[in-house]
């Protein structure tokens, strides 16, 4: 079985869509924005259960669709740990591997076009795949004269790593710009003209001779793709906006909260309780300090000692709970105590949906961001 290739015209982007013809249960590499109907489409028409949305990068010539995939299909987004995309929830490392069904991928490190490239193996039906990126393109490879490339380390990756597979493995390329669809790792070892045959210093010299103007959208791109594609300009204004709240500084999304929490400007603080953490999931970093506790939803006493201590001046204090009704009351709170205080849209879990289930209709989640399990 070979993977749903999909094509971007504007772009000339590759996206892929692997599934477990079993279960149905489906990943995507590499989704643009501009295509979000049409993936949301072929999910419906195959029957598929969209469980992870993976970058190969951040990508430069177009914006992924990888946050509003996690919104609109329940996905949880996964990408390499060294590209800086910190809104994604799963910080990928060499060798890990994502499960969908009874399928996995398997995640390669192959810097060289960025520092943090990944290429994807994934085996099925006897037959191996390998989804390159721009690492391995057919008959050529990625540039490497911005966002942090490496001639050398793109030759390492080329050729100690992905010629390293087995010859019959499918190459599938984040573009191709001929309308060619997929190659080989034996095809590319042998008539690549870019590293085939070629030594290390004649790789660079070829390399530094392309003199490629650089990508149109590099600007709005790359931005917005460290986001896992939710914009800060008009279009994710909303998205990215305080919201006036009575009695604390204001609501915000769960999107805003982390940047803020990574840009180390403000602490996240989740009220919920200690079961509730450790049998739901929780959020990496952040500071777990109930604003009741079971049994019997107790005030905790000790709420106030806890959130002075842990929230330094000059930063805002961000407040997590379920759905967003205890961490009004904690915002108000911690407003009272001096504090800038917010209150997170949403909660982890969100609002339940017409049969009682929470985590499909928002929240922390449900839009992809970092949480682990117990």
């Amino acid at each position: 079985m070979n993977p749903i290739q999909l094509f971007d015209p504007a772009s000339s982007t590759y996206t892929y869509l692997l599934f477990d013809a079993t279960t149905r249960d489906a990943l995507i590499i590499d989704p643009v924005d501009e295509q979000l109907e049409r993936d949301l489409r072929v999910l419906r028409e195959y029957g598929l259960k969209l469980l992870w949305a993976v970058e190969t990068h951040a990508h430069a010539d177009h914006i992924t669709s990888a946050g509003l995939l996690a919104e609109h299909a329940g996905a949880r987004t996964a990408a390499p740990a060294g590209c800086g995309i910190l809104t994604a929830a799963v910080q990928l490392q060499h060798g890990d591997t994502l499960k969908f069904g009874s399928q996995q991928i398997r995640a390669l490190h192959t810097p060289g076009h960025t520092a943090g490239s990944m290429s994807y193996t994934w085996e099925t039906d006897g037959q191996r795949h390998v989804f390159t990126g721009d690492t391995l393109l057919i008959h050529g490879c990625g540039r490497t004269d911005f966002q942090s490339g490496s001639a050398e380390a793109l030759y390492r990756s080329l050729t100690e790593v992905l010629f390293a597979l087995p010859d019959d493995t499918l190459v599938w390329p984040g573009h191709d710009y001929q309308g060619r669809s997929h190659s080989t790792i034996g095809a590319e070892k042998a008539g690549n003209p870019r590293v085939a045959g070629k030594t290390l210093a004649e790789f660079q010299a070829i390399m530094d001779s392309l003199h490629l103007p650089k990508p149109r959208r590099i600007d709005e791109a790359v931005p917005a793709n460290l986001q896992s594609g939710l914009r800060h300009d008009a279009d994710g204004a909303a998205l990215m906006a305080v919201r006036p709240a009575e009695g604390y500084a204001g609501n915000v999304s769960p999107q805003l909260a982390w940047q803020w929490v990574q840009a180390g400007d403000a602490v996240l603080v989740d009220v919920r309780s200690d079961a509730e953490r450790e049998w739901v999931g929780f959020v990496p970093g952040a500071l777990g300090l109930a604003w009741k506790q079971w049994p019997g939803m107790v005030p905790n006493a000790d709420f106030d000692a806890g959130l002075t201590a842990a929230v330094p001046a000059g930063k805002k204090a961000l407040m997590l709970c379920r759905s967003g009704a205890r961490s009004i009351a904690a915002a108000r709170r911690a407003t009272e105590l001096g504090l800038e205080a917010y209150n997170i849209l949403e909660g982890f879990e969100g609002d339940p949906d017409e049969h009682a289930h929470r985590g499909r209709k928002g929240g922390w989640r449900f839009h992809g961001l970092p949480w682990r399990q117990g």
